[in-house]
């Protein structure tokens, strides 16, 4: 019964049935067979609902989606061009640091690509950069901000698996940046390569572009500043940024049209918040199942039989976790995955909030790891190329963001250092 029971499970999932049912499918008829009470499936879905820092989600993937509708890629893309369009690779740095700034907010790295794709790639083609380099930079650029605050798979690690938010956020300000230098210093011999010449600063540009982004630049500071400044908490930093984003966009610069277009912005928000919640709560209560017949603590064994050190339970995770992040989306598979590895690597001794970071620069590189990254089959949809180019066009960048993982991987400070100085 066992057997047919996944095998109709393995079978729906093929069949593209949603993750959530078949995840509370699994949940459902795993506690009946175990015959205990299917509410707890549901105790554990009010238990996530009622949790505090969810608030964020949904808040922060709001003001996400109205920064995604308005104008901002366009004067996000002129400020950075300004003040990164004159140092050597500086379109490279514009495509990086914009991608990273805009997919911080967003929360998702296929929105990046479609806002900023149209804008950025004919800008590097018109530059001369090799087509096949900026299909590549473009692809691999369009998750480099799951690691900034306030990332929304951050607030979702967090709730998962229980480490504190505010830490989190430190942890991936060193990471993020260390994977955004080792792109650029590639981009630079690239450009050198290409011949690009550099582009002299304009003062003049660089005034108006700032000028134009005047409302906008505060945000990430504001929110920053605002929750390590002790002014309020995560929670009440996504209502700010709800309420500012809001009030700069429909009433400042008029991108939004607070009666004709607001609703339809909430419902598209709305909906990829829903179906995040649903596969949380399912997921949850399917893990508590899992806990329960002590799953982890099997696993925990086996591996226990062939692995007896924290750097070799630390390389099969990233084998796994690239596996995950080309197969699963990011919430689904934090969700999903976390609960099973966490006590795993506890048990080796990883710090929690390091472990959130190795997860996340892993997810990060699976959306452009070939044969099946979700980027790059939005990438050859946004671009109109065939998606094997796009394998060819994303290996070298694919390359140096294993490196970047290593670092991040084997060097804990990086994640761990502005954590331990400024505390909890």
């Amino acid at each position: 019964m066992t057997l047919l029971i996944v095998a109709a499970i393995l079978l729906l999932t093929l069949l593209g049935t949603p993750l959530y049912a078949v995840i509370g499918l699994a949940a459902l008829l795993s506690f009946h067979f175990a015959e205990i009470d299917s509410a707890a499936v549901f105790i554990e879905l009010y238990r996530v609902a009622s949790a505090p820092t969810l608030l964020a989600i949904p808040l922060f993937t709001f003001a996400g989606f109205i920064l995604a509708e308005s104008r901002t890629p366009q004067r996000l893309t002129r400020l950075t061009q300004a003040l990164l369009g004159g140092v050597p690779g500086g379109l490279p740095w514009v495509v990086l640091v914009a991608c990273a700034f805009f997919t911080a907010f967003t929360g998702a790295s296929g929105v990046t690509i479609i806002a900023l794709g149209g804008l950025l790639y004919p800008l590097m083609l018109k530059e001369m950069y090799g087509k096949n380099f900026s299909l590549g930079l473009m692809t691999s650029s369009g998750s480099l901000g799951l690691l900034f605050p306030p990332s929304l798979p951050l607030i979702l690690y967090g709730l998962v698996a229980k480490v504190n938010i505010d830490q989190l956020f430190l942890a991936g300000v060193v990471p993020g940046v260390l994977m955004i230098i080792i792109l650029a210093v590639y981009s630079m011999a690239q450009s050198k390569r290409f011949g690009i010449e550099r582009t002299p600063f304009n003062w003049h540009e660089t005034k108006r572009a700032v000028r134009e982004a005047a409302w906008e630049i505060p945000l990430p500071f504001l929110v920053l500043y605002g929750i390590y400044g002790g002014i309020f908490t995560v929670t009440e930093a996504a209502a700010v940024t709800v309420v500012y984003v809001v009030a700069v966009e429909c009433f400042v610069y008029r991108d939004i049209h607070p009666i004709r277009d607001m609703p339809e912005i909430m419902k598209k928000s709305m909906v990829l918040v829903g179906a995040i919640l649903i596969i949380l709560g399912t997921a949850m209560g399917f893990t508590s199942y899992l806990v329960d017949e002590q799953v982890p603590m099997q696993l925990l064994g086996f591996m226990k039989d062939y692995i007896d050190d924290q750097l070799t339970f630390l390389i099969v995770l990233n084998l796994f976790l690239l596996i995950v992040g080309c197969m699963m989306d990011i919430f689904s598979a934090i969700i999903v995955v976390v609960p099973l590895i966490v006590p795993i690597a506890q048990n080796f001794g990883v710090d929690m909030v390091h472990l959130g970071i190795i997860f996340l620069v892993n997810l990060e590189i699976g959306y452009s790891t070939p044969p099946v990254g979700l980027n790059l089959f939005i990438a050859s949809s946004r671009f109109e190329e065939p998606v094997v180019r796009l394998y060819k066009a994303t290996l070298p960048f694919l390359g140096l963001r294993l490196m970047g993982l290593m670092a991040v991987t084997y060097f804990p400070l990086l994640s761990l250092f502005l954590p331990n100085l400024f505390g909890s």
